[in-house]
């Protein structure tokens, strides 16, 4: 490495030092948006004259000569490049002569580093937001076909009253367009340019920071150039959102996998998307999303790191600041995977055993509240309501029946405002679509919703 560093060193790295020190094992993923940078910045040193116009067309052409190399496999750094900006402009030089040497003019790997990680992470951001959408239409087209099935809703993980799935399906969709939301809202921060702040004072070099920033889609400049290399809140923001994207697949994760035990039995798994068991040859397991649960971790520990990698650095930049890219890497990678892997189980892995969801709701005390809501309607006060279903409960349990099975006498036995149109209004189906309050399961107001998120969403109903 000594030939790399200022004529102060004489010598280079131990080797187990340079082994240690180097990033090029993983940032050589930055290679194309340090590619991008250098062209934009090459530009600007042209359009300032800074160099010359032809200086600055050789350079770009060096810099595509090496993109060009990297697609073709030819371009494969080593430990000796220690990271990826030093591995291009070693590359460019050998390519360019002295000419390559003016490429840093202006810039600091600070600075620069700083910008392709940004370049990077925007880009990603774009193809994670597609990815989200995707499982948005996943969902979204099983809540259409689903509309009028119904499944037990829990709270606490006990029976508490029947849902339209398509209604159970939607909420994910909810979460899920909180998630896109965020993560626009960490692009915004991400689109802005630290290019120009240098090392961390700025630089004497007459640059023009809106002009590469303009270049490369940025929407805006650091304003200091001491935060503008020291700035990892994006990098956090980030992945706090990743985690809450992986909190919400792993929710549903989770109920796949209860709805697809034998005792459930409210999905059938597909061949596509299980394995079976290496002994037991009637197992068929849901992998994807114990998976999908399991990698939650991931996320969830690349966010406490950056956290604690930040906390006490002092300004400006810090070598610490390495130990950012291969948490974000694989945050983008692990909840990308997870997003199209619960997108392929929706699409193809699992189906709705509607027969036997049909069978759930009939068997419970789930509409035990719609009684309490009868007597309402004719005018008892619902505390006392409350009360009186409970006894009703009590008593057919006691007697092993359910709520329908008792007949019109036995009602009026317990209040005398119980009439035969009590039977109706005890039928799942009626019980569902009875929840007309806005955001309600009701039939009409989750039909509302489909067609919101089917105009949303772009999708053309069949």
């Amino acid at each position: 490495m000594a030939d790399t560093w200022s004529d102060r060193f004489e010598e280079g790295l131990n080797p187990a030092i340079a082994r240690f020190n180097a990033s090029i094992g993983f940032d050589l993923n930055l290679l194309q948006e340090d590619l991008d940078g250098s062209i934009a910045h090459v530009r600007m040193l042209g359009h300032c004259q800074i160099i010359t116009l032809q200086e600055a067309k050789l350079i770009e052409g060096g810099l595509e000569k090496i993109r060009s190399e990297a697609a073709a496999g030819a371009f494969n750094p080593g430990i000796d490049d220690e990271d990826v900006h030093f591995a291009v402009e070693r590359r460019l030089i050998e390519l360019l002569g002295p000419v390559g040497k003016k490429l840093h003019t202006g810039r600091s790997r600070n600075d620069q580093v700083g910008c392709d990680l940004r370049l990077w992470l925007r880009r990603r951001l774009d193809e994670l937001d597609g990815e989200i959408e995707r499982f948005q239409k996943a969902l979204f087209a099983k809540a259409e076909k689903h509309l009028h099935t119904l499944i037990p809703g829990y709270t606490h993980l006990q029976r508490a009253q029947p849902l339209s799935l398509a209604h159970h399906l939607l909420a994910y969709l909810e979460m899920l367009q909180r998630d896109r939301d965020r993560l626009l809202d960490v692009r915004a921060r991400v689109n802005v340019c630290p290019l120009g702040a240098a090392a961390l004072a700025g630089t004497s070099v007459p640059i023009n920071r809106s002009h590469t920033a303009k270049s490369l889609g940025f929407e805006a400049l650091y304003a200091n150039s001491l935060d503008a290399v020291s700035d990892r809140d994006f990098a956090v923001e980030f992945t706090a959102s990743a985690s809450l994207v992986m909190v919400h697949l792993s929710r549903l994760a989770e109920e796949v996998i209860f709805w697809a035990s034998e005792e459930f039995s409210f999905v059938r798994l597909t061949d596509r998307c299980a394995t079976g068991s290496s002994l037991m040859p009637q197992k068929k397991n849901p992998d994807v999303p114990e998976l999908v649960r399991g990698k939650c971790g991931r996320v969830f520990g690349h966010l406490q790191g950056l956290l604690t990698m930040i906390k006490g650095l002092p300004l400006a930049y810090n070598k610490d600041f390495q130990e950012d890219k291969e948490a974000l890497f694989d945050t983008v990678h692990t909840t990308r995977a997870a997003l199209e892997a619960m997108s392929i189980l929706f699409e193809e892995g699992l189906e709705f055993c509607s027969e036997r969801l049909t069978s759930a709701v009939e068997s419970d005390f789930s509409n035990a509240t719609d009684v309490a809501d009868y007597l309402v309607g004719k005018g008892v006060p619902f505390r006392d309501a409350y009360q009186l279903v409970g006894r009703v409960v009590k008593h057919c349990l006691v007697k092993g029946i359910l709520l329908r099975d008792l007949t019109i006498d036995e009602w009026k036995d317990f209040n005398t405002n119980f009439e035969v149109d009590l039977f109706e209004r005890l039928a799942p189906k009626q019980v569902v679509a009875s929840r007309l309050s806005t955001g309600g399961t009701g039939f009409d107001r989750v039909q509302e919703q489909l067609s919101y998120w089917r105009h949303r969403l772009g999708s053309r109903k069949e």
